[in-house]
């Protein structure tokens, strides 16, 4: 991450930080520019005391949270929340996204459907014309059902490609057990019929494709400033 990309997410880690008021419920996301906004959070409830309490979306947004001093809880204790804030791959004109490279697509697609509003952060790296053409589609599956959904996939027009650990032998697992597809699109043309089509399909828990859930867009720019897209 180069520092001019860092400083951009640390911008909207702050504008999404400087929202919340206390009191609220919130869904903390996974991944770089989530970790950031974890953090600035963190200083405002030490330095402000800011009461607020954190649904983690993976164990990794757990532990920073509390190594942070950010309460948290769970969907069975504080089932309704006011805000979720979380990253994304790729963010179209529609404020449609992509998200998973944390392999955490699937709680955090839980967690976010369970807010009020829904604040993605991103720097201007993420923003596309057509969805897939930089990341591919992350699609949590049962492992009985890698070849299946493999081929339903491709029927879909990718390349599917089943994720593998970079410092660990055999596939990524996720926090739920389960394993990762990797779909590399050329580009998404119609991305409620891939939803459909993959959520209609036996062994597929979830997918990356987040459809009508943003409701606000923070773009962080090189310069330091964030320009703010609202659903």
């Amino acid at each position: 991450m180069s520092d001019l990309q860092k400083a951009a997410k640390r911008a909207v880690g702050k504008q999404v930080a400087s929202m919340i008021k206390s009191g609220m419920k919130l869904g903390l996301g996974t991944g770089s520019t989530a970790a950031l906004a974890i953090e600035e959070l963190g200083i405002r409830v030490r330095e402000e005391g800011l009461d607020v309490t954190g649904v983690p979306t993976s164990f990794a947004s757990e532990r920073l949270a509390r190594q942070h001093g950010i309460p948290v809880s769970t969907l069975d204790e504080t089932p309704e929340l006011d805000l979720a804030f979380d990253g994304a791959d790729e963010v179209d004109a529609d404020m449609t996204l992509i998200k998973g490279r944390g392999a955490a697509q699937t709680r955090e697609k839980i967690v976010a459907a369970q807010a009020a509003r829904f604040v993605v952060l991103v720097d201007e790296s993420k923003m596309v014309t057509r969805l897939g053409t930089k990341f591919p589609l992350p699609v949590e599956i049962v492992p009985m059902a890698a070849a299946p959904v493999m081929n339903v996939l491709r029927s879909l027009g990718a390349q599917p490609e089943l994720r593998m650990g970079a410092k660990k032998d055999g596939p990524v697992v996720s926090d739920q057990g389960l394993w990762i597809l990797d779909g590399m699109f050329d580009e998404i043309a119609d991305a409620r019929h891939v939803n459909q089509v993959l959520l209609n399909t036996p062994g597929v828990v979830d997918h990356g494709l987040f459809i009508d859930m943003a409701t606000d867009v923070l773009i962080g720019k090189s310069d330091g400033s964030v320009e703010h897209l609202l659903k």
